[in-house]
């Protein structure tokens, strides 16, 4: 006789993640892997109640009532880095590990980071309707070199320092704001500590490398956002809600900023009403959540979080 035992580790993923990850783990779990619970809390509610380990990008939410109706849960994985859909204190409460992919996606983000900062200086790359339009805008799309600028980063984590190695490289100076760093950290040897006023102030690039907390919301508001030469760009790629995204929109229209890209969004997706505010500006680049997402970190991550769900759920 064959006796089938079913494996009792149940692990649930509710968004994208690489196939080659998923079949690691359907190699020793029970997976059920739904993308479409992501939009329906009531189901995944009710899905959650057997599971020992939640796997998610950025859009599930991971609240409260979630945690309380999952009284089996042992972790949580996190396919990035950001925290801030996954409730925390709930999940310490019941004991539940989180484990973000730190490090698998700060390469993408790097070279997002380097990409929009030549793009918006550069200011060549805008003009294709105007070439197809039979003009000829020569002087005004000869822009400035990153050589010999300074990058300022809001924020100095693993992601902001494998962005300062690739701008050294092209001759980039760098200086950073991160008031929970040691101030005599050997991170600092090749980047200068500043305060965010004076980062702001000299800074021709600035690229923002925080999570959104109560400290850091609206963190470059209009006051902030005023002390930015008007030849400087801005990038962010960390979170949205870290920027006054309406008072940016509007220095931009006036050219008091010379511009900017937005990767992440106070409210996301972002819908055609949500984005009238952009509408008009010419030097802004607007992607959708992807500066760590590329075909390599994507692997990467996956691969991370399945060997550390595997980890955890492997502990006796």
């Amino acid at each position: 006789f064959i006796y089938l035992v079913r494996r009792v580790q149940m692990i649930l993923i509710t968004e994208f993640m690489e196939e080659a990850a998923v079949n690691l783990l359907k190699k020793k779990y029970d997976v059920y892997y739904d993308s479409s619970l992501v939009e329906d809390p009531n189901s995944l509610i009710k899905k959650i109640l057997k599971m020992k380990a939640l796997i998610v990008r950025n859009k599930t939410l991971v609240t409260r009532e979630l945690i309380e109706n999952a009284p089996n849960l042992k972790c949580v994985g996190r396919l990035g880095v950001g925290l801030d859909n996954i409730d925390l204190n709930a999940c310490k409460e019941q004991n539940i590990a989180v484990y973000p992919a730190l490090g698998a996606n700060s390469h993408s983000v790097a070279e997002y980071v380097i990409c929009t900062s030549m793009l918006l200086l550069r200011k060549a790359y805008f003009k294709k309707n105007e070439m197809i339009a039979g003009n000829w805008p020569r002087q005004e799309s000869s822009g400035s070199e990153v050589y010999g600028k300074t990058l300022g980063f809001i924020g100095f984590g693993d992601i902001a320092r494998k962005t300062r190695d690739l701008a050294i490289g092209l001759g980039i100076n760098t200086v950073a704001y991160d008031p929970y760093l040691d101030k005599d950290s050997n991170v600092w040897k090749d980047t200068k500590n500043l305060d965010l006023d004076n980062l702001l102030s000299i800074s021709d690039i600035i690229s923002l490398h925080i999570p959104l907390t109560e400290e850091t919301k609206n963190l470059l508001n209009e006051n902030k956002l005023r002390l930015i030469k008007k030849s400087s760009v801005i990038i962010n790629a960390a979170r949205g809600g870290v920027i006054d995204e309406n008072q940016l929109a509007k220095l931009l229209k006036e050219n008091k900023i010379a511009g900017a890209a937005l990767d992440v969004f106070n409210n996301e997706p972002v819908n055609k009403e949500y984005a009238k505010k952009f509408k008009g500006i010419d030097n802004l680049i607007l992607t959708p959540h992807v500066g760590g997402v590329t075909k390599e970190s994507n692997k990467r991550v996956s691969e991370l979080i399945a060997k550390k769900i595997d980890f955890h759920l492997s502990k006796k």
